[in-house]
């Protein structure tokens, strides 16, 4: 990349200038005219025009339109004074019933065929670089003085007539340490693509290997460094090869538009707009976004159900941000499987508690109402009434439908697998995210007790296996919620459980979770969870970070998330139909 000779701080007038009477070989434009606007280009007959002006609003995080020219119209006013885009592109592409037909560096022999062309300039993410170096973060690719990495991904775009294709991003390596200044650097620059797409592994893009970009160069990674990815203009090209109109031309990747515009500075007003990352899993390595405020109502989620009704010392199992990450992780999901039952009542017929079940449907209701698979395991013995349960929750409105049912048996060593992936395989779980919350876990002895001690191993199917299993499965993340440290999950806290709970010698559950929720009930837990993910569906920043910035945000189906979330109405009229007799907080007590 020719960056000697201040060509890197030239103003864009006199770079486009240079480019106009090819006078320096420019390979790309990245650095160039550091804080102005770059952009993509699209020319496209004008009977494709409005099609493909609706294609870039129904993805606007990879396709931000700054200017739609008329046709046959080369210059661009309101981005630049004095431009004409057949010579002003370093070099454009040419395209012929999808095919690419080779490189040009000016489009002055195509004029007649452009008369009836309209061009469109996109947005380009080379113009927040400045603002990622101002923030004190490194551009790998400027210092390699390469071109930036972009990767063909399969993730779809929302298609519109003609148009269609999947997400096109670039990647750039960020340090670890600066992944949240990062995000906030880019977040506001919307004509720029705005914040990423995707923090962590590529696979989970459909990217298969790094060094391989589909157009730009490799750029590597330092020690330290994460891959971050941003919506890419060159999803425009894509579109343009699965069009297969006989005739259209686009920038040549990393080849930009150089405008006049400069990037304001932007500051980032409400708490609603503050966007902060969390790591929601090391293999594969996957980092979330959401809100400071949608954060803020989350830890205030986790302070209110910390309250210990009980007085049994369960402030010591709390740890800070667990249903923060955990929600964000279940959000990130496709098909949870959720378990709950522990049969502390052993002398009685059926034996369970009525703590756990509540949390677990009212969870199911809004994974439901989030168009996410959702399926109940439970112990063979229970079968029938946690299907009268989940029948009379259909009748009542809780849930939308039946939620399927399982049990598990061990019956040999690879049970467990083969329950979760298809023929074992680990490479296609069946589910994305495990769910306990008040399930009787394993003690490091083998066994499962209550609270006081009780063996009740006899009434417990080894649902545990499930989550030990969970843990070789890569994306396949796992949550715990209990209220005394017996409960499966808990094994994250067991050492604070055998200090401070008491029998916890004993009774701490080994088997751990990768979210550990405690809450002074179970139940509460589980109401925190379903409150929990449909803040986050509200959440403007995580709705277009889960649909990577393509199609439209989903806050038009707010209604049907609301009526799912659970409500002391929905406990009365379940409690009312299934005659089920609550236990107050003194006889719950008495029977731990």
């Amino acid at each position: 990349m020719l960056l000697t000779g201040g060509l890197k701080s030239l103003l864009p007038h006199v770079l486009r200038r240079i480019i106009r009477c090819n006078r320096h070989s420019i390979s790309n434009t990245s650095g160039m005219a550091e804080g102005y606007k770059q952009a993509n280009i699209v020319i496209l007959h004008k009977s494709l025009a409005d099609d493909f002006e609706k294609f870039c609003h129904a993805n606007n995080g990879p396709l931000p339109l700054l200017y739609r020219s008329k046709p046959g119209d080369w210059k661009c006013p309101s981005l630049s004074s004095d431009s004409d885009i057949r010579t002003d592109c370093p070099q454009c592409r040419v395209y012929e019933h999808g095919a690419f037909t080779g490189s040009v560096k000016s489009l002055k022999e195509y004029s007649e065929q452009l008369k009836d062309m309209v061009t469109f300039y996109l947005g380009c993410s080379f113009s927040f670089e400045k603002a990622i170096q101002n923030a004190g973060i490194p551009v790998r690719n400027v210092e390699q003085e390469c071109n930036v990495s972009m990767y063909k991904t399969a993730v779809p775009c929302y298609s519109i007539s003609t148009f269609c294709c999947n997400l096109v991003v670039t990647m750039r390596p960020i340090p670890e340490s600066k992944l949240e200044a990062a995000v906030l650097a880019t977040s506001e620059l919307k004509e720029a693509h705005g914040a990423p797409i995707h923090i962590g592994d590529p696979g989970l893009l459909g990217i298969q290997d790094l060094s391989k970009p589909d157009y730009g160069d490799p750029v590597h990674l330092h020690p330290g460094d994460i891959p971050v990815f941003w919506a890419c203009g060159v999803t425009g090209v894509e579109a343009v090869i699965n069009c297969r109109s006989p005739l259209a031309f686009t920038h040549s990747p990393g080849c930009m538009f150089i405008t006049d515009l400069k990037n304001d500075s932007v500051t980032v007003g409400s708490s609603s707009e503050v966007p902060q990352v969390y790591c929601i899993s090391q293999d594969p390595l996957h980092y979330s976004m959401v809100s400071a405020e949608a954060t803020q109502k989350i830890k205030n989620l986790e302070n209110l159900i910390g309250i210990d009704p009980g007085d049994r010392g369960i402030i010591h199992l709390h740890r800070p941000d667990e249903l923060l990450k955990a929600c964000l992780a279940i959000s990130h999901a496709r098909s949870v499987l959720i378990t709950t039952g522990f049969p502390t009542h052993f002398s009685y017929e059926p034996p369970e508690e009525n703590d756990g079940p509540p949390g677990a449907l009212a969870i199911a209701a809004m994974l439901q109402a989030l168009e996410k698979d959702v399926a109940i395991v439970t112990d063979q013995r229970a079968m029938d009434l946690n299907k009268k349960i989940i029948d009379d929750a259909v009748q009542l409105g809780i849930l939308k439908r039946p939620v399927p049912l399982l049990s598990y048996q061990r019956e040999n060593a690879d049970s467990a697998l083969r329950f979760l992936c298809e023929n074992g395989n680990r490479r296609r779980p069946r589910f994305d995210h495990l769910i306990a919350i008040e399930r009787a876990g394993m003690a490091a002895d083998g066994n499962y007790y209550n609270a006081r001690k009780v063996n009740i191993k006899n009434l417990v199917d080894p649902i545990d296996d499930l989550f030990l299993a969970a843990q070789t499965i890569p994306g396949v993340t796992t949550t715990g919620v209990g209220d005394g440290g017996n409960e499966l999950g808990m094994g994250k806290v067991k050492e604070a459980v055998k200090k401070h709970i008491k029998n916890g010698d004993t009774i701490a559950c080994d088997v751990e979770a990768d979210f550990t929720i405690v809450a002074g009930v179970s139940n509460w837990g589980g109401y925190a969870i379903a409150c929990a993910l449909y803040i986050l569906s509200t959440c403007e920043i995580h709705d277009r970070y889960l649909r990577k910035a393509v199609g439209f945000p989903q806050l038009l189906k707010k209604k049907t998330w609301l009526s799912a979330l659970p409500s002391v109405t929905k406990e009365e009229k379940r409690q009312g139909h299934t005659r089920a007799k609550c236990m107050s907080s003194e006889s719950r007590a008495s029977c731990y």
